[in-house]
């Protein structure tokens, strides 16, 4: 079985290629979507997941699957809600493509610094998976650690943001880095790593500090930022649970950001791998675009 993740390729759709200084106004809409083209000596199961989730102010207005040859789709949702589609790739050449428009919201991603973190006792039930240790989050390796970086900080917002802060400024981005074997120990210790690394690292310390931190991917346009000679990619970043709800952090670029479209909710990124394939499969070409529709 093997499990595609991020930071395997990184190419951008012709159109819209930079977004910076866009004055987006009351609504976003995007056209998002992903192309994967495989070979394989045998037919393959395969599961992806690339659909955005409709959350609250974001959802899908229209979408497409275009695979190569037609295959048989199947949609299913996982247990962390998140929406999957199951097809068979065939022996030989195979592609699967998937388009949508999104609309979102044209401001960036909610903040509130007040907001408190919750007694563990007060914490709700399907909260309390987010607070344990998981496959590359190792929030039981990491606690003390956490407690000597940020257990003097006074609990909520604050601290969660210094965890991203430290996390920012202390590890450096660098494409191939890290491998699907790579854990939040691993990028502590190397000072190096991609977008999930990131996200692996900063989830551990929350989790350490009783904080529940899920992780998240989807897609991210470049809106208001810097330019970038960069190809499109997904993008990782993680949620925290303060004040009841939960709220976006992003360690690998440390800021609020426009545009920002879920596609999955995890543990970490072994929940949610862009495609899971059950056979041997090799990715000839990964397409990701995000791209601002006037």
């Amino acid at each position: 079985m093997g499990r595609l993740e991020q930071g395997i390729g990184r190419r951008r759709g012709d159109a819209e290629k930079r977004m910076h200084g866009v004055d987006v106004g009351a609504l976003l809409r995007l056209r998002v979507g992903c192309r994967f083209a495989f070979e394989s000596p045998l037919p393959a199961a395969s599961v992806f997941l690339v659909q955005p989730r409709n959350c609250g102010d974001r959802f899908v207005q229209s979408e497409s699957w275009t695979t190569e040859p037609l295959l048989p789709l199947r949609d299913y949702t996982d247990g962390y809600g998140n929406l999957c589609r199951r097809m068979t790739l065939p022996a030989g050449a195979a592609s699967a493509t998937y388009d949508a428009l999104v609309v979102a919201p044209g401001d960036a991603d909610e903040s509130d610094p007040s907001a408190p973190a919750h007694d563990p006792a007060d914490l709700p039930d399907e909260t309390l998976v987010y607070t344990l240790p998981s496959r590359y989050c190792l929030s039981d390796t990491l606690a003390g650690r956490a407690i000597e970086l940020f257990g003097g900080l006074p609990r909520g917002w604050g601290q969660v943001q210094a965890v991203c802060d430290w996390v920012h400024q202390h590890v450096q981005f660098a494409y191939g880095s890290s491998t699907p074997l790579t854990t939040a120990v691993d990028v502590l210790e190397r000072g190096v790593g991609v977008c999930r690394d990131y996200a692996h690292l900063a989830i551990a310390f929350c989790r350490a500090l009783n904080v529940p931190a899920r992780y998240a991917f989807g897609y991210l346009p470049d809106i208001d930022v810097p330019p970038t000679d960069a190809a499109m990619d997904f993008a990782a970043w993680f949620e925290a649970y303060l004040g009841g709800r939960w709220w976006i952090f992003d360690p690998r670029n440390n800021e609020r950001r426009k545009g920002r479209i879920t596609i999955a909710y995890g543990r970490d990124a072994l929940d949610v791998a862009m495609v899971t394939t059950y056979g041997l499969l090799t990715l000839r070409e990964m397409t990701v675009w995000t791209d601002l529709v006037p």
